[in-house]
């Protein structure tokens, strides 16, 4: 987890925007930073903040290499088969750093070459100073994060996050200019002209969700048993964590004690074990005292055996932290800020109390398994699975979004096994009846692949879906409740009574949603198209996001599933 950050055809550039717009991101690498104007390229510069995973020695950026001293790269991403590549094509590294595969890459085949072999998460910006051109790529998930800002006139800048060009966008006032998420699975080529400004050449989705990944796979796809779906999820999943422990810093794990985040717990623990990994796994759960995640992760954690860190808080830590929050995400989108608190805080503690910094979690699951309650009201199997698909393919601008920033507002790294190329092309290629909840139980083939192993116990494993709210808090005073508390008295009537005419769009429905979009506005004034909708469940009558609202809700059962 890097920041990297560009610009491109902006007088102020080289003095102002250096100075103060890049260091917006530095949260995003503690360990170095550099900027570099390149003297070829008038009104430009390129900056790097870096987070040392891997070769913390010689993997700095911005990066060139001898074999191609004409082509700069900066990337915020992990590369897990660099090694392979390198045996594939020949390649000879400089560094032992994973992202200098993609010089290589491009060097050898283009931009869109270069995005489809690597196997991995990044979000990246190549330098020709040959060619006078500039080439973008993000991963096919999004799970890095990149921002583009573009005017009419042609300056370019990119950063790793929107806060990093907001002074810029201030200062193109009165021209046309727009500040968006580049879009995951797409890669872009713009020819420099001489005062640095940029002419859009190529614009490439270079991956589709759910499709056959380019890159060389990491188990061979004749390995696949022919008939045993279970076998193979077991495997493919096993091979997404065990590609991501590529890593020279301590790795840890986010643990709620639900399936997913237990899942990644147990084959981390596992095949750290069988890599030689001598540390023990550190593990965190966050809750309210004696909240439903608390009590689980902790069974979890001493079944594993890892050393397990509890994190408590209280209705005071929530309104202390409620508004770095907001600013953190860059959104205000209710479900995407209330699943944030808990997992801000659990990294505020990471990083103050412990020296993990590579961390693992189970974001991606509900997405690709249906595991949102929802899904059971899915009118047939093929509606299911085409929510699924639009999930993923919008999962950057929520769950993808709160992962990411709330760990690296505290120089953490996230790792998503269940995002994995490989992995998700298989298990979207089953038939939808396979994929779709099973007896009212989400997740049924994924928990039904673990079933008859030793990985988790059956309570945990069947363990019934649990509102986000609920399982940090309890089932008398969820999360929301205490959060709408907080925020009660900031919004007045009158406020509300404006609200459609003030916000248009994505209009506030509550005065929880009015104080989020206030806060919002406040740092990120006129750019609510980052948020395209409020995420809310499908099929299902509620005028809140939260799964409590959904009349088959079932966490208030103390038994689990199965």
């Amino acid at each position: 987890m890097c920041g990297i950050w560009a610009v491109f055809g902006l007088a102020t550039s080289t003095s102002v925007h250096s100075n103060t717009s890049f260091s917006k991101i530095s949260h995003r690498g503690p360990d170095a930073w550099r900027i570099e104007h390149d003297k070829r390229i008038q009104n430009s510069c390129i900056g790097f903040h870096r987070l040392a995973i891997v070769d913390c020695i010689y993997g700095m950026q911005p990066m060139k290499i001898h074999a191609y001293p004409y082509l700069t790269l900066i990337c915020n991403g992990e590369i897990y088969n660099c090694k392979n590549l390198a045996q594939q094509f020949g390649f000879k590294y400089e560094t032992n750093c994973d992202v200098e595969s993609a010089i290589h890459l491009f060097a050898k085949g283009g931009i869109s070459m270069c995005a489809r072999h690597l196997d991995g998460v990044f979000a990246l910006c190549i330098i020709d100073s040959n060619k006078r051109r500039l080439y973008l790529a993000r991963d096919p998930f999004g799970v890095r994060p990149l921002f583009r800002l573009r005017s009419g006139s042609g300056v370019l800048a990119v950063s790793s996050e929107a806060k990093g060009l907001m002074d810029m966008a201030r200062d193109l006032e009165g021209t046309a200019w727009k500040l968006e998420p580049f879009p995951p699975g797409v890669v872009e080529a713009y020819q420099i002209r001489d005062d640095g400004t940029t002419t859009l050449l190529q614009s490439e989705k270079y991956y589709n969700i759910g499709s056959k990944p380019a890159a060389k796979p990491f188990v061979p796809y004749d390995d696949f048993h022919p008939t045993d779906i279970h076998a193979n999820i077991r495997t493919l999943l096993r091979s997404a964590v065990r590609k991501r422990l590529m890593s020279d810093r301590r790795i840890g794990c986010l643990l709620s004690g639900g399936l997913d985040s237990s899942l990644v717990t147990a084959l981390l623990v596992r095949l750290a074990k069988e890599e030689g990994i001598s540390y023990p796994i550190q593990t965190f759960s966050i809750g309210m005292d004696n909240s439903p995640d608390i009590i689980y992760a902790r069974k979890v954690a001493e079944y594993l055996g890892t050393e397990h860190h509890q994190v408590l808080f209280t209705p005071e830590d929530v309104r202390q932290v409620l508004d770095d929050v907001i600013h953190t995400l860059e959104t205000f989108d209710i479900t995407t800020i209330r699943a944030s608190v808990g997992m801000y805080l659990i990294a505020r503690y990471i990083k103050a109390h412990t020296d993990s910094t590579v961390i693992f979690s189970g974001e991606g699951a509900d997405e690709l398994c249906e595991g949102y309650i929802y899904f059971r009201d899915a009118p047939d199997a093929q509606a299911g699975a085409e929510e699924s698909l639009r999930l993923l393919k919008d999962i950057y601008l929520y769950d993808g979004l709160r992962v990411d920033r709330t760990l690296a507002a505290f120089c953490l790294e996230a790792r998503v096994p269940f995002l994995d190329q490989q992995f998700t092309h298989y298990f979207m290629g089953l038939p939808p009846a396979m994929r779709c909840p099973q007896k009212g139980i989400e997740k049924h083939l994924l928990r039904s692949a673990f079933d008859e192993t030793d990985l988790l116990p059956k309570e945990i494993l069947w363990r019934h879906k649990e509102a986000f709210s609920d399982g940090v808090t309890s089932k008398k005073k969820s999360l929301f409740n205490v959060i709408q508390d907080i925020v009660e008295s900031q919004v007045t009537d009158n406020e509300m009574a404006g609200t459609l005419k003030k916000y248009p769009h994505c209009t506030p429905p509550t005065k929880e949603a009015y104080y989020y979009r206030k806060q919002f506005e406040m740092q990120f004034p006129n750019q609510s198209h980052l948020i395209p909708y409020f995420w809310m469940p499908r099929w299902v009558t509620v005028n809140d996001p939260s799964a409590r609202f959904i009349s088959h809700y079932s966490a208030d059962s103390d038994s689990a599933q199965g």
